[in-house]
């Protein structure tokens, strides 16, 4: 009898261990849940409020060229293959160049990460718009617009700009013009978004994510990765020039000194 006692009881403790333990799990679950659906919550309502500010301002085209004292255009650099832009790249460009053959404004000015020799984009980017017409000394270039935070930011604190349209894909678009107005810009969008692209569903979750991030961004506005260093490639200057300790968009002749060549 005592034996039997003594296994009953082990067996109740057992019991009464593997409870707690279910019991725990049960509430990590229920709290990741409840976790889960408020993140879900918080980022869908981040989401709808940056396209809902950035979508009032978004154009055609057509609607673009009526626009008055544009500043620039600034077409928003993304992955280059051997001097070879990406499909969403090259469209970028393509639609910039309409956009100042309408007459939109007289600077074309082309912002992505050309830190490093062997990866230029805002190299390629001005060769394309070149090629496609475009006179050299309409395009400007910040090789150190290394995210979309960081080429409005300096394009708004470091070069002046006041008035841009903004060119990009539609998914990409609405985070570009949002951090723009959140920097003081009147800002307005053109997308570029002319075919279908590959991996565009992972695109638009990481954007999704991005839209978040740049939100917060633009609430505590922290310094472009860069800071307001101005990119200066081997013999190459800017068309940009300091004024009262802001650099501001002017034309100058072609064989001045510019930002980008």
């Amino acid at each position: 009898m005592t034996m039997k006692t003594g296994s009953a009881a082990v067996t109740g403790k057992g019991k009464k261990r593997l409870n707690g333990f279910l019991r725990f799990v049960r509430t990590v679950i229920i709290l990741a849940l409840i976790l889960g659906i408020t993140g879900g919550i918080a980022v869908a309502a981040v989401n709808i409020a940056v396209i809902g500010t950035a979508k009032k301002t978004i154009l055609t085209p057509d609607e673009a060229e009526k626009l008055e004292g544009v500043d620039c255009i600034i077409v928003l650099g993304c992955q280059v293959k051997k001097d070879v832009p990406s499909d969403m790249l090259y469209d970028r460009i393509v639609t910039g160049v309409d956009l100042y053959r309408r007459g939109v404004s007289e600077v074309l000015f082309m912002s992505g990460d050309s830190r490093m020799k062997h990866y230029d984009e805002v190299g390629v980017m001005k060769r394309v718009a070149c090629e496609k017409g475009v006179p050299e000394d309409a395009v400007d270039c910040d090789g150190y617009g290394l995210s979309t935070y960081d080429s409005i930011y300096r394009a708004a604190k470091l070069y002046g700009c006041k008035k841009a349209v903004i060119v990009t894909q539609e998914y990409h678009l609405y985070r570009a013009v949002y951090i723009a107005k959140k920097m003081g810009l009147e800002a307005y969008g053109v997308s570029a978004s002319i075919r279908r692209y590959r991996g565009q569903k992972f695109q638009n979750a990481r954007e999704a994510a991005a839209r978040v991030k740049d939100f917060a961004f633009s609430l505590i506005v922290p310094d472009a990765e860069m800071g307001l260093e101005v990119w200066k490639p081997a013999e190459t200057a800017s068309r940009a020039a300091v004024s009262g300790g802001k650099l501001t968009f002017f034309r100058l002749p072609s064989h001045k000194t510019r930002l980008c060549d």
